[in-house]
């Protein structure tokens, strides 16, 4: 888990996430943890959550086979 320690003790980067169950917006230990500093949702107690933002996905070009410019034949001499 990251921490940072200072003159006002540790801080511990944390997360937003959303619950599977209930739905409820909260934040969690961004390291992950155990059940005593992750306790789960403090709504309904699910473990199950979901990040507020996603990792961003790789850009994959678009595939289409239709609308595909073909080579033109170019006449020989």
């Amino acid at each position: 888990m990251e921490a940072f320690t200072g003159e006002l003790g540790v801080l511990t980067l944390v997360e937003s996430v959303r619950c599977l169950e209930c739905g409820e917006v909260y934040s969690k230990p961004a390291a992950g943890g155990t059940v005593e500093t992750n306790p789960g949702c403090p709504v309904c107690e699910y473990v199950g959550w979901i990040p507020l933002r996603l990792p961003r996905e790789r850009s994959l070009p678009l595939r289409s086979g239709v609308g595909l410019l073909r080579p033109h034949a170019v006449p020989t001499r």
